[in-house]
């Protein structure tokens, strides 16, 4: 069979993130909605935002124990397929079990993704031995403000409304994504070198809890603390996914002029006043401003961190290993990997919600302070002599 071209792989691979961003985007937007229609207080919403945060470390293990036998491309359909019918069922959930039933699906499907989407992503960055990954995270953040545009133009549509949201992950679900150039791996797998990954991990701990605070609690903190309109609380989301989105989007193009150390150091500094803007932020408008800013400042390390890791999996004799085995190795590394993301997605979301529960200004001091550690670990992302666009000619390319 003939290998699909590179641009349609890499269009399907962007609206894989595209539509996954689109439908976390619009339900965090819309969390207001479930609390009122729910009865839920901070902490009721904290336990259940915990539960999905769980459920997707879940479906991230279930991909790194498939990532030796099936391809991601399988996997990833599958968890978009997960996705697309639990949207409906938990939107227009008659009771609290049906709720419930929805989530448990929607969280499995979401870890399944995620791992799903950068495993493709590093795949595709290897084959054209290029950075790949911030845009690819871009079209994540456009499928964002994609879904905060949606709720700002209607915030009055009944939560049953949003179940159509469905459709989005089912109509990406057959795409050409990247198939794996080998079969199965057979025989040891080369030892992965875990000290370094810690350390790209933590980078990446930091900005999922800088980032799901922003999406889970900003809509609530600009309702709830500083009285804005109703139909403007997207406004927390809209422009910070707006602003790293423009980042994402030039993020290729800037690590490789300026190198991923001084761009991190820079946004970590950036997101540091931005939080404080919106911690002691004295109006909406005032944490409307800082939140954009907190997302230009934040926007690469995650896609930096994939990649780190997927230079770190592969190894510095990656032309020499086997084919089918450093690649399944990748895909399991990044599947683990993967789970650095739901540990920032706890502080973020639930200790954010718990430490604010008297007062989110509070609860938005735990990232502003967390988000200075990635001065010092920005050197762990600095590029190995044989990284990522400065291999020896001579050397193959890695896998798919």
């Amino acid at each position: 069979m003939p290998r699909v071209p590179t641009s349609r792989v890499r269009a399907a691979i962007a609206a894989a993130f595209l539509v996954q961003g689109l439908v976390f985007v619009t339900l965090t937007t819309r969390l207001p909605q479930f609390s009122d229609r729910w009865d839920l207080d901070e902490v009721e919403l904290s336990l259940i935002l915990l539960a999905i945060v769980l459920l997707a470390g879940v479906g991230s293990v279930l991909a790194e124990r498939v990532a030796a036998r099936r391809d991601s491309a399988t996997m990833l359909r599958a968890g978009l397929l997960l996705v697309a019918l639990a949207v409906p069922v938990f939107s227009a959930a008659p009771s609290v079990l049906v709720l419930v039933g929805g989530l448990v699906l929607y969280g499995l499907g979401v870890g399944i993704v995620d791992a799903t989407t950068n495993m493709q992503g590093v795949a595709l960055e290897h084959r054209v031995d290029r950075p790949l990954l911030p845009s690819f995270h871009g079209a994540w953040t456009l499928g964002g403000v994609l879904g905060a545009a949606g709720t700002l133009v209607a915030a009055e549509a009944p939560l049953p409304a949003v179940g159509l949201l469905g459709l989005a992950p089912l109509a990406v679900a057959f795409l050409p994504y990247a198939a794996r150039d080998h079969g199965p791996a057979d025989g040891p797998e080369v030892e992965v070198p875990w000290r370094p990954l810690w350390l790209v991990g933590a980078g990446l701990v930091l900005f999922y809890s800088v980032d799901t605070a922003a999406a889970s609690w900003g809509p609530t903190y600009l309702d709830r603390t500083l009285d804005s309109p109703e139909r403007l609380v997207a406004l927390a989301t809209f422009p910070y996914l707006l602003a790293s989105g423009l980042v994402r989007l030039a993020g290729d193009h800037l690590v490789a002029g300026l190198g991923p150390v001084k761009v991190l150091r820079a946004g970590a500094v950036v997101a540091f006043v931005a939080l404080a803007l919106v911690v002691f932020a004295p109006s909406w408008q005032v944490a409307v401003a800082g939140f954009t800013l907190l997302g230009a400042g934040v926007a690469v390390i995650a896609p930096l961190s994939f990649s780190a890791a997927a230079r770190i999996a592969a190894g510095d004799d990656a032309g020499d290993a086997d084919p089918a085995a450093r690649h399944a190795r990748v895909d399991a590394v990044i599947a683990r990997f993967n789970q650095f993301n739901y540990a920032g997605a706890l502080i973020g979301s639930v200790l954010t919600g718990l430490v604010g529960a008297g007062s989110l200004r509070v609860g938005f001091a735990v990232p502003m302070v967390l988000v200075l550690a990635m001065l010092p670990l920005a050197r762990a992302f600095a590029p190995a002599p044989r990284a990522l666009g400065t291999r020896a000619p001579a050397a193959p390319p890695a896998p798919r």
